[in-house]
């Protein structure tokens, strides 16, 4: 037996271990066996490994009654850590940079919670660590995408999740029904003209000149094409062309990534960058495109939602939606009942998410672990009630 404090401690620990030890999408081999490791040593959970990869399910069930679920991911990022801590990565160009090393340590700190209170638990607990939410693989697959097709989530009645925000103090958090978070489709255009000599730009059809006309138009899609009120975003983030500043090329790649918080405007976005592709054509040159599907908008669940509300009452709670950024939670809230909130963790300097300067206040631990078992204690009063 051990009280908050001590659990607290522990956590800190986890956290700054798997800090020190970050590993990319598909790649969590350590992190996943350093998670089933302290699971096994609590003795009382069903630890299924190697579930759509890396990913771990632990299950701890007590009779009759609701199938609840609390997630975490675990991978890391392609980032060289530029942080001044005792405990930074040792792992060269690989960062926790997102914060899943805390939702680690929180969703460890659950299961020593439930294990020492077995017998408040009203049916079953679902402990979901799931690999690969910062990238997809080769058939543009994410981790999400890969545990959601498992037998072992397909009963889960309702399932939580966090986030760390860094633009949020520890002691307040973040919470929105509906559309939270974007859906994100990437795409590819490549522009085809005729290369020629600079000197005799006549003589061919220049892609780079072409390309010009297509940036404006793309640009000028949300505001002139979309509803004021609908949000939604066309961003252009890698241009290639060209080998010499002599020759005009023959081809220009264009990369970039549609988001919206709507399937309408997901449809309309993708309707008109095709749309906008054709003034190529009028210019005298070809494309090809190709779009990437990406993950789908967070819809998070108004009632689950209003749970973490009065679980944490006491905090300051920013009723907003999370940004334009896209998480693959949402392919398990397509297929199951469930809600994301974020948890404030920010230091007096903010260190914002995907940065290699990235920290958190590890005060937002134990409040992470406050909510989470607040709200699984909610969840099995209401269910009584």
């Amino acid at each position: 037996m051990y009280g908050p404090e001590t659990l607290f401690d522990f956590m800190v620990e986890w956290r700054r271990h798997l800090h020190q030890h970050p590993e990319l999408s598909f790649k969590e081999e350590k992190t996943s066996a350093f998670v089933a490791e302290k699971l096994k040593e609590l003795g009382s959970f069903e630890v299924h490994e190697n579930v759509g990869g890396y990913g771990i399910v632990a299950i701890l069930s007590q009779g009759e009654g609701p199938v609840l679920g609390l997630r975490a991911d675990m991978d890391a990022l392609p980032i060289e850590e530029q942080s001044p801590i005792g405990h930074a990565s040792v792992n060269e160009g690989v960062m926790h940079a997102c914060g899943h090393d805390a939702h680690i340590a929180i969703l460890l700190g659950v299961a020593h919670w439930l294990n020492v209170h077995k017998e408040d638990i009203r049916g079953t607990v679902k402990l979901v660590f799931q690999p690969a939410e910062e990238a997809a693989d080769e058939e543009g697959e994410t981790g999400a995408m890969k545990m959601i097709r498992s037998p072992l989530l397909q009963d889960i009645d309702a399932i939580f999740a966090l986030h760390m925000c860094p633009w949020l103090p520890s002691g307040e958090i973040q919470v929105h029904d509906g559309p939270s978070m974007a859906n994100n489709d990437e795409f590819q255009i490549t522009v085809f003209g005729e290369g020629a000599h600079a000197g005799y730009p006549h003589q061919g059809a220049d892609p780079i000149w072409m390309t010009t006309f297509l940036l404006q138009a793309l640009y000028s899609v949300t505001g002139r094409r979309m509803h004021p009120l609908d949000v939604g975003t066309i961003s252009i983030g890698q241009i290639n062309a060209g080998s010499a500043s002599n020759i005009i090329p023959d081809k220009v790649d264009i990369h970039g990534t549609m988001r919206s918080y709507t399937s309408q405007v997901r449809y309309q976005l993708e309707k008109e960058l095709l749309e906008k592709a054709n003034v190529i054509h009028s210019l005298g040159g070809q494309y090809q495109w190709h779009i990437q599907k990406g993950e789908p908008a967070l819809i998070n669940d108004g009632e689950l939602n209003q749970i973490i509300r009065n679980v944490a009452s006491e905090y300051k709670i920013h009723n907003e939606p999370f940004g334009m950024g896209s998480e693959d939670f949402s392919h398990i809230t397509n297929h199951l009942k469930g809600t994301m909130f974020f948890l404030g963790c920010g230091l007096e300097k903010e260190r914002m998410l995907h940065q290699p300067d990235f920290d958190i206040d590890e005060e937002a631990l134990g409040k992470g672990l406050e909510i989470m078992t607040g709200v699984l204690q909610s969840y099995w009063k209401d269910q009584e009630g």
